[in-house]
């Protein structure tokens, strides 16, 4: 496979071909090693940092950064399809998988099960080659029903294009816009044993660089009748589990995918419709993982403040609607605390949510919110108030 090509000394002519797959030179890819240099060192650094940190806060607190980075990577793999998956959930069958403490556990249905299962099974088992088999249980785990919303799908096999060729459309119907289209059925059993052939074997790509062509690469070749994208995102995950030298995940690729969701969707279909040059695509990827690292560092944060806040009450009584709603705030309470919303939380009339939170504010555990409002709303006290609450004032 030659990759190391400079674009200088690629002129392709694209011919009369109109996806990348259709190319005289696929499947070799040609990126210039020299540009990717400075995002490759920049991801590297922004790594190095961040395992730098971890080494020094334990494991236990480093097990609270997996669980987070796993729950936000699971959850936001499959926003990104437009599917939204219970977060609780996920974190409670993350955390039972993962052997880590979170106190009560929320129930976890059978679809939570399976993407949790492929996301868990690409990290933690990063260094087993990848086989169709390992492949297409991973794509039963996604698909438990045998359905995609009301769709009944081949599961645990290649698509067959029984219905029409596997397009890419947006837009509504009759006016619909193709914006990829992936290689006919027929084809996939040869490609996707090219593809496996690459994927497990020796190869001169550095490892970050092999897991932006593994992810390009098999969402090309779009081989399922859905959940692809969540697949070729397992598969750049496990190549960065390579990279990193470690099965525990501390950040999440997908959640940043997530945030640049329209930006990953126009650099894959200018790539799919270009040359075998993809100097641009790894180059949004190389920038999109070192985004992604270092927002792992404020989940790291969010991690040390929790702890930090219980080992500063760990000797405060507190009853299970307290502890339940304060972890809730810890982990990123979106809006504001009210009343109300505390009794719907700790599932309590509004009088015992009253009393939660003024016992809560008279140890300084709580405080009333600066920002106006209808309602009083309510924030995790800061450092001032507790000290102040402890010296009795």
């Amino acid at each position: 496979m030659h990759a190391e090509i400079a674009p200088h000394n690629l002129r392709m002519n694209r011919g009369d071909y109109k996806y990348i797959w259709q190319s005289n030179d696929w499947p070799n890819w040609h990126y210039d090693l020299a540009a990717l240099a400075g995002p490759l060192a920049e991801v590297s650094r922004a790594q190095g940092l961040l395992m730098g940190r971890l080494a020094d806060v334990g494991m236990a607190l480093r097990d609270q950064a997996s669980l987070a980075a796993l729950t936000d990577d699971v959850v936001k793999t499959s926003e990104i399809e437009g599917e939204q998956l219970n977060v609780e959930s996920v974190r409670s069958s993350i955390a039972c998988r993962l052997g880590v403490d979170i106190g009560t556990l929320a129930p976890i249905d059978r679809h939570v099960e399976g993407v949790v299962e492929m996301v868990l099974d690409a990290t933690a088992n990063c260094q087993t080659p990848v086989t169709r088999e390992r492949l297409l249980g991973w794509h039963a785990a996604l698909f438990p029903t045998g359905y995609s919303g009301l769709s009944r799908i081949k599961v645990g096999g290649w698509r067959d294009d029984a219905s029409g060729p596997m397009q890419a459309v947006s837009g509504p119907i009759g006016r619909q816009q193709v914006h990829f289209e992936a290689p006919p059925a027929e084809q996939l059993e040869a490609e996707i044993s090219r593809f496996l052939d690459w994927f497990n074997g020796a190869s001169d790509e550095p490892l970050l660089i092999k897991a932006g062509l593994g992810h390009l690469w098999f969402v090309t070749l779009h081989p399922f009748d859905d959940g692809n994208g969540r697949i070729a995102r397992a598969i750049g995950d496990l190549l960065l589990a390579r990279a990193d030298g470690s099965p525990q995940r501390l950040y999440s690729l997908s959640a940043q995918i997530q945030r640049e969701r329209k930006a990953y969707y126009d650099t894959l279909e200018r790539t799919q419709k270009g040359t075998m040059n993809v100097t641009e695509w790894l180059a949004w990827f190389l920038d999109t993982l070192h985004r992604a690292v270092e927002q792992a560092q404020h989940i790291l944060d969010a991690v040390l403040t929790k702890a930090r806040f219980w080992q500063r009450w760990a000797t405060t009584p507190l009853n299970e609607r307290q502890l339940k709603v304060l972890n809730k705030l810890l982990d990123g309470f979106e809006g504001k605390l009210t009343s109300s919303k505390w009794a719907v939380i700790a599932k309590c009339s509004s009088d015992t949510a009253l009393r939660d939170i003024n016992d809560l504010l008279a140890r300084g555990v709580l405080r009333k919110s600066d920002a106006g409002g209808r309602s009083t709303s309510y924030v995790l006290g800061d450092a001032r108030d507790c000290a102040l609450a402890k010296a009795g004032r």
